[in-house]
């Protein structure tokens, strides 16, 4: 059975910076019911609590992270980049260890985002780019889809069972 890593937030889990969370999704909680998936946050798991600053990229672009060129930033300036890879690190070890090809992560968050991400002026601009974690796993070949995009995210579950 084709697993599939799952950021916490969208099971309900409560692990986004403000202590919040997103979903349940219906989906989501089927696959959870079928031992499909294995959740994260990739934030928590990097050593970030709960709750926790606001963080961004500055230019949204989580690969530049991964290669040491830019850094990922709290509102207040702090530098929380280690974090976000090490966070990026034990997803891509998840990913071997059960074999994922498929991901479903946070929208426009710094970690998990797969199209768009806020610029790291903390002003809500969005700009085309991804996060730390998801940048890691696509450069796995993972395919990377946001909780907007389940129904391309089944699809693509189904085709790997073909």
């Amino acid at each position: 059975m084709q697993k599939i890593l799952v950021s916490a937030c969208l099971l309900g889990q409560p692990v986004r910076y403000d202590g919040g969370v997103h979903g349940p999704f219906a989906a989501l909680l089927q696959w959870q019911q079928q031992g499909r998936v294995v959740a994260l946050c990739p934030e928590v798991a990097g050593g970030l609590p709960t709750p926790r600053e606001p963080a961004e990229i500055l230019g949204g672009q989580g690969g530049q992270v991964l290669d040491g060129l830019i850094a990922v930033r709290t509102v207040t300036g702090e530098d929380v980049s280690a974090a976000f890879v090490a966070g990026a690190q034990i997803a891509e070890r998840l990913v071997q260890q059960h074999g994922i090809r498929v991901a479903v992560l946070k929208a426009r968050s710094p970690s998990c985002g797969n199209h768009q991400n806020y610029d790291g002026s903390f002003s809500g601009t969005l700009v085309a780019g991804e996060g730390v974690t998801a940048a890691a796993l696509r450069r796995l070949g993972v395919q990377v889809f946001n909780e907007a995009q389940l129904p391309e995210a089944e699809a693509a579950l189904l085709a790997l069972q073909a």
